[in-house]
């Protein structure tokens, strides 16, 4: 590889997805998030469009829906910038950094800490309740980090009870009652929310046939790049998805993914903002840690957004193990992830020109 495509910053990978856009002749379109970065820089959701900007097959690939992930989503969409050979009148958008203060802040979540994958619910109707969710939420964050023995004997003993799935299920799938909370899928659309959608009806609304590489790390084994279905529809969509991706294609639904079903995917957008178009699509999730030491890692990120005044070394200790949970500093791990990116977005322009 000429160019190193794994940045240390968002404003590093920014500026390197940006001339790798320029370097193919893509054309680029900005919406600025009213707020500076980490480092004073702009923050921005940037669209990079390759091929025909009218193109009826269109494959679209997103980073950074949960920001910190971004460093590798990033990585993968610069590479396919300088990678990619596109068949006749097949256009390839890339979505660089759906959350970029979260990318730049290297957390998860968003400015008002909002998972953006639990945010695409029809705010219009009652919020959804997580029960399970509200009975942990003391013992996820407690007063002081790391919990105390007895605060994870509690957690601990409850998982038994519960089973690992149930647990994970009332931690991760969304919940709307703890705006403080993890796993907090908002009280309104957020400005991610509102610009992605705009970014579709401007870039795919013209699409006949739409596939989408949704760049995620975090479950898994690690180094392992799970392709979990990400369509609503089981037949002809699910079909599609394996004769592109292959028959290991997983699903919430089925019980057979690392993930589990979620409230208010942002895949919910494509039906809305581009009914006219044949869907397909995967989350491409990258194993780094296991699940617990993931969730611990998170739990205390949320807690040092609570608790600023916390010692230097505590921070820099839980900022490192975020960094571990989801962009591991393995030249290994980026070599693996990067060639399972170029494969699956590969894969998906080899079905979309067959199509066509």
């Amino acid at each position: 590889m000429n160019t190193p495509l794994f940045s240390d910053s968002y404003r590093e990978a920014r500026a390197r997805f940006l001339v790798a856009a320029s370097n193919c002749g893509a054309s680029v379109h900005t919406q600025v998030l009213p707020m500076s970065g980490t480092q004073g820089e702009v923050l921005a959701m940037d669209v990079a469009v390759q091929g025909p900007p009218d193109a009826a097959q269109v494959l679209m690939t997103t980073s950074a829906v949960h920001g910190i992930e971004g460093f590798c989503g990033s990585a993968i969409q610069t590479g396919l910038l300088q990678h990619l050979t596109l068949p006749p009148g097949v256009a390839v958008v890339h979505v660089h950094a759906v959350n970029p203060h979260g990318f730049s802040h290297a957390r998860r979540v968003n400015e008002d800490n909002v998972d953006l994958n639990r945010n695409f619910i029809d705010f219009s109707q009652p919020l959804p309740v997580n029960a399970d969710y509200a009975e942990v939420h003391p013992l996820l964050l407690p007063e002081h980090w790391p919990p105390s023995a007895a605060q994870q004997a509690a957690l601990d003993t409850l998982t038994q009870a519960w089973g690992e799935r149930r647990m994970q299920r009332a931690i991760t799938s969304g919940q709307y009652q703890f705006p403080d909370g993890v796993w907090f899928g908002g009280l309104a659309p957020t400005w991610s929310h509102r610009t992605f959608r705009q970014v579709l009806q401007d870039h795919l609304g013209q699409a006949r046939e739409i596939a989408w590489i949704d760049l995620h790390t975090g479950l898994g084994p690690h180094g392992y790049g799970e392709r979990i279905f990400a369509c609503t529809d089981t037949g002809a969509s699910l079909q599609r998805a394996r004769q592109w991706w292959g028959s290991d294609i997983t699903s919430v639904d089925t019980g057979t993914s690392q993930s589990v079903p979620l409230s208010g995917p942002i895949q919910m957008a494509i039906y809305e903002e581009c009914p006219q178009a044949q869907y397909t699509g995967i989350c491409l999730e990258f194993g780094t840690l296991p699940l617990a030491q993931m969730i611990l890692a998170m739990r205390a990120d949320h807690w040092l957004a609570l608790h600023p005044e916390a010692a230097g070394a505590l921070q820099e200790r839980i900022r490192s193990d975020m960094l571990q949970a989801f962009n591991p500093p393995s030249g290994d791990w980026q070599a693996q992830v990067w060639q399972q990116g170029l494969q699956a977005a590969r894969q998906a322009l080899q079905g979309l020109a067959e199509s066509a």
